[in-house]
């Protein structure tokens, strides 16, 4: 376990540390393990894939305890690292200039919403452009992937140990259904089909230093747009899952997207809403980045 090709790896403390990712074409997905020499290693002789009943069950153990140096090398389209999840939660106006440029009051407590679970894409996946849409719109989050079931938690220190790991993803939106048509609808700007690109990998909490920060930044077409840090979020990772939980069961596997810095076109002087053959590229400092460009639906 302890070679150079081991996917699975320990720091000073002897923790395991773990990155999981699913490769081939949409739909037809293996799970795999990130080896130390950036290599993905196939592991779905022992695991189905990285869905609710792997999170549910002893699967994160079963991975730890392997070393599968002898299993295949795989290599293909990175899909999301999970597969599709029950719910995706996400937290609006998160973070203080966000809500700012929204023109939206300071929230007390979160701000929440849903999105269909079939949205989920891979990170280099195309976005399409719906029917009809006008201001579509990108954001980067930091994303939470749940291990085990959150209901009535004790404290948010509690919520910490339900985590399976994190990831990034981009919560795209389409402004005008959102906030304005048919009486503001955020499910409805918010569900698109590829409308929350997801990965590239799953990320185990002890390679993740929620206390020291993570780094959120955009680019579209190579230009800046959003730059922020999670140290700025008004209610961090722990709250958030205890106050959800104070009223709704997060399932192993659950999908919750935790907010986006500012810098989205909505914000801007002069709107810079995504069209056909734009590219956003965005990442979250230790998770990788993520890569997308606009098509017509």
């Amino acid at each position: 376990m302890d070679n150079d090709d081991a996917p699975t790896r320990r720091d000073d403390e002897g923790k395991h540390r773990m990155r999981l990712v699913r490769i081939g074409e949409y739909g037809g997905e293996v799970p795999a393990i990130v080896a130390a020499d950036g290599t993905y290693r196939d592991v779905s002789s022992m695991i189905d894939d990285f869905d609710p009943a792997f999170f549910a069950g002893d699967g994160m153990q079963l991975l730890r305890e392997l070393d599968v140096t002898s299993l295949p090398a795989v290599t293909g389209r990175v899909g999301a690292p999970i597969a599709r999840p029950s719910t995706i939660l996400c937290v609006g106006l998160n973070y203080v200039d966000h809500a700012n440029e929204s023109g939206m009051k300071i929230p007390e407590e979160p701000v929440l919403f849903t999105k269909t679970p079939n949205c989920l894409v891979g990170p280099n996946d195309n976005v399409l452009i719906p029917r009809g849409a006008t201001k579509v719109d990108y954001e980067v989050e930091l994303a939470v992937v749940i291990g085990k079931q959150c209901r009535y938690l004790a404290s948010p220190e509690q919520a910490l140990s339900h985590i399976a790991g994190f990831t990034i993803s981009n919560d795209v939106s389409e402004r005008e259904w959102q906030m304005n048509g048919g009486a503001g609808q955020w499910l409805k700007g918010k569900s698109c089909e590829t409308f929350n690109p997801c990965g590239p990998e799953l990320v185990t909490p002890d390679e993740v230093d929620l206390s020291g920060g993570l780094d959120l930044w955009c680019d579209v077409n190579g230009e800046r747009r959003q730059s922020g840090s999670t140290h700025d979020m008004i209610f961090n990772v722990a709250t958030i899952l205890h106050y959800v939980s104070q009223f709704m069961v997060l399932e192993p596997g659950d999908l919750v997207n935790t907010g986006t810095p500012p810098g989205v076109a909505m914000g801007m002087a002069e709107p810079g809403y995504l069209h056909a053959g734009d590219v956003m590229t965005l990442g979250v400092s230790g998770l990788g980045e993520q890569r997308q460009e606009l098509v017509s639906a």
